[in-house]
């Protein structure tokens, strides 16, 4: 007997070693190859891949198409599942592959119509120009590379087919992307509710006007005395189908493993201010986090072009970029470029809708949704004069009011690929200038400086004029003409500065001032107002580590605008001992949201139980959960809270539900003992254990790591992280109870010195590869959540010197 126990120990020690060694082998026949020669198809001479400590690759070719032939494939051998997914989510087809969880998703970006517009753009697109023939040669890098590797580990775990990729799903991938920048589906909606369902008293505390004066200060009082507006002809089923809408709209942008994009800083400095005397430009775009990171760096070298460039998933542009002569960053515009509008229909035949004093034909088209382990969906689309019907995506009621989506994305000849093209070659001013130009949606920030000594920023938008008084922070009501456009400003009138005599901008998606209002989604300004309060400090005079310490900032005077009327009230409400000792923390606060601070943690969580305790009764729980926003948290929320607390006569303290009339007093008592029965429930009562960095923490999920093994395997994470809401170190989270995982915050930090280019600073907040277990998979990650950076090369000694492992890709014969 016990030989027989030896020898079957033995078989399963020997079966153990089998299966192991035959894992680690399939995980390395997934991973990269950074070293070496691989013969590619199409190239005129070799291209020499250089990889740096961080992964980055270096390329060096001899012409324009190598280059981005070869950018296509390493790109693709890092980023092969990410370009599939973003592929899916934008054509439609993630139920394909994931199942009927996201039929919704794909239900709506078949209703937008991405794919039907890039083909449409694509047939204008002349494939000869120079931006035509970067995307052929990058698109048969990324297919040589899938055509001769075997597939992701992904795609094996999940079924996906490979398929190769076309210049179509480029421009659709592109419409993806911009349409995560637009909130209408949930802002229009709840401001219309509010508006028509409650009246101007409940309306007063959000700021929906237009505000054509811009700049950093926040409203000290609720607007008074609103004029009226009559209410739109909306029955149950319609707020219903918009309730859903709205709550489709926040999955989808979460689907593909792509996070929102939504907030941002930037700033550029005159060489004036600086050490170097020569101009800074520095940039963090805050969107949602995701596996792998949205960015992926490369550094392009041809003897006609250099560029420094972060790229996204199935883009050969660079959307963030520098070389030796000049760079730029981005941040959201944030004007509202999608309107909702209620259509009218024609009584006498419901395929009809009213458009500029006649009744016009709505198109029908059909598409078919395939659904992994389910039969297929085929979905029937009503297109009219001012866009898709987009409630077909919940339902088509007889009787229901189709609501449609303008777009500008859609409804522009928008010409991005070209802009960005442009603006990758952009060493002047006014070739900036003609670049921006082009990007007619979503709407950005362009900061730009050169080491000539230039600085500027162009608000980059086609901003439609409007019929007098019609605010696109409401539902349309197309019967009155309020969504007809009578054309679009010229680009002079956009907000833009070049060269000011201040010696700085700076960008932190506050709202413009311009010749024009911009209506838009504008966060408070309180970021804003700390980075501008920073850069007005010209002692010492600026370099690349204090513009570091300057996106790492972790205080807001948010925070204060709310506490200094709630506080007195809370004075007077609290009587117990216990819980009058739990303010002090609140009282003492300087709006900083650092490891050891308890006050931000109280504060995060009463910030939501007073947004529950005051809305939630009137708005119900879909629309609530509206109001709580997105992963980037919520601009309606922000504005409304300090203007509300410091108005004690307004209707949204009343709790609609119970009989009493309740004030101020009796709804800040109720969040406060909510929020400390939550905390300690959590914590206990020793206040040491509520620290922010206990309870602030950003675990990175892959898009399969929401089920395990596969989050065990795939997710990166816990780290405690410092920052919070609206402070430069905008690492946040959608409003909700403690404790809070950050969903949503840098995706990148770049401080770019143009007289110290070996200083420039950079860090990823996780690893340039997105294959697991890749060493570059996540080896930024801990170093990003405690702030550090890391250097960019860009000289050819200085590439040269970090080169870890050398790549050559030969023309095949």
């Amino acid at each position: 007997m016990k030989k027989i126990a030896i020898v079957v120990a033995v078989c399963i020690a020997l079966g153990l070693l089998v299966v192991g060694l035959g894992a680690l082998w399939y995980v390395h026949t997934k991973l990269p190859v950074r070293s070496g020669n691989v013969t590619l198809q199409h190239l005129t001479s070799a291209v020499t891949v250089q990889y740096d400590e961080r992964g980055i690759p270096h390329i060096e070719a001899g012409n324009q198409a190598d280059l981005y032939r070869a950018l296509g494939y390493v790109h693709a051998q890092d980023r092969l599942f990410q370009m599939e997914l973003v592929r899916r989510a934008a054509n439609g087809e993630l139920a394909e592959v994931l199942g009927p969880a996201l039929l919704d998703s794909d239900k709506l970006f078949r209703t937008l119509g991405l794919r039907e517009h890039a083909k449409a753009t694509l047939a204008n697109l002349d494939m000869n120009s120079p931006v035509g023939q970067a995307i052929t040669a990058y698109l048969d890098g990324v297919n040589q590379f899938q055509a001769t590797h075997p597939a992701p580990m992904e795609f094996d775990l999940i079924g996906i087919p490979k398929r190769p990729f076309a210049a179509e799903d480029v421009l659709a991938v592109t419409g993806y992307l911009a349409y995560t920048f637009a909130p209408a589906f949930q802002n229009a909606p709840l401001m219309t509710f509010i508006r028509d369902k409650l009246g101007p008293q409940y309306l007063s505390v959000f700021d929906v006007d237009g505000h054509p004066e811009g700049g950093l200060q926040s409203l000290a009082s609720a607007a008074p005395g609103r004029k009226s507006h009559p209410a739109l002809a909306l029955g149950p089923d319609d707020w219903n189908h918009l309730n859903q809408l709205a709550s489709i709209s926040r999955g989808a942008l979460q689907a593909a493993g792509m996070g929102a994009f939504q907030g941002s800083n930037a700033w550029v400095i005159s060489g004036k201010r600086t050490v170097s005397g020569k101009p800074i430009l520095a940039g963090d775009p805050h969107i949602g986090f995701s596996i792998p990171a949205v960015w992926y760096e490369a550094h392009l070298h041809a003897p006609d072009f250099e560029l420094y460039g972060q790229f996204q998933a199935l883009n050969p542009l660079a959307l963030l970029g520098h070389n030796t002569e000049f760079g730029w960053s981005l941040t959201m515009l944030e004007n509202d470029d999608m309107d909702l509008i209620a259509e009218k229909t024609n009584p006498a035949n419901p395929n009809q809708v009213w458009s500029q004093d006649q009744w016009v034909d709505l198109q029908t088209r059909s598409e078919t949704i395939k659904v992994k382990g389910q039969p297929s969906v085929t979905l029937s689309l009503r297109h009219g004069p001012h866009g898709p019907i987009v409630t077909d995506v919940v339902k088509n009621n007889p009787g229901s009011t189709p609501i449609a989506m303008w777009w500008a994305y859609l409804e522009t000849e928008n010409p991005i690929l070209q802009a960005f093209y442009e603006l990758n070659r952009a060493n002047t001013l006014d070739k900036a200038r003609e670049a921006a130009k082009k990007i007619h949606a979503p709407g950005l920030n362009v900061l730009w400086a050169s080491a000539s000594g230039d600085i500027a920023w162009w608000g980059a938008a086609k901003l439609p004029q409007r019929p007098e008084g019609v605010n696109p922070l409401f539902i349309l009501d197309a019967a009155k003409g309020e969504a007809e456009k009578p054309g679009y400003y010229n680009f002079s009138f956009n907000p833009q500065e070049e060269n000011p005599a201040r010696g700085y901008i700076v960008s932190a998606n506050q709202q413009p001032g311009g010749v024009v209002p911009v209506f838009g989604h504008y966060p408070v300004p309180d970021r804003a107002k700390r980075l501008d309060d920073a850069l007005q400090d010209i002692k010492p005079k600026w370099a690349s580590d204090r513009a570091a310490l300057l996106q790492l900032d972790n205080c807001s005077g948010y925070p204060k605008r709310v506490l200094s009327a709630l506080l007195p009230v809370m004075e007077q409400v609290i009587s117990d001992p216990n819980q009058r000792a739990f303010m002090e923390p609140l009282q003492k606060w300087d709006g900083c949201y650092d490891g050891t601070s308890v006050a931000a943690t109280l504060f995060t969580q009463f910030r939501y139980d007073l947004a529950k305790a005051i809305f939630e009764d009137e708005l119900g729980e879909a629309r609530f959960q509206s109001l709580l926003g997105s992963e980037a948290g919520s601009t309606l929320l922000d504005h409304a809270l300090p203007l509300l607390m410091a108005d004690a006569k307004s209707p949204w303290w009343d709790n609609v539900k119970s009989p009493a009339k309740e004030s101020r007093f009796e709804t800040v008592r109720v969040a406060w003992t909510n929020t400390l029965k939550h905390l300690e429930g959590l914590y206990g009562t020793n206040l040491v254990e509520w620290s922010w960095g206990r309870t602030h923490t950003i675990t990175h999920i892959h898009p399969m790591g929401t089920q395990e093994p596969f989050g065990w395997l795939f997710n990166v994470g816990p780290f405690a992280v410092l920052g919070g809401q609206e402070a430069p170190n905008n690492l946040t989270n959608r409003a909700g109870p403690g404790p809070w995982t950050v969903t949503y915050g840098p995706s990148t930090r770049r401080v770019i010195d143009f007289g110290a280019l070996d200083k420039s600073l950079v860090i990823n907040p996780l690893g340039q590869s997105g294959v697991p277990f890749d060493s570059h998979y996540a080896d930024q990650a801990e170093r990003f959540t405690q702030g550090g950076y890391m250097h960019q090369h860009l000289s050819a000694a200085d590439v040269k010197s970090h080169a870890k492992e050398t790549l050559t890709l030969a023309p095949a014969h």
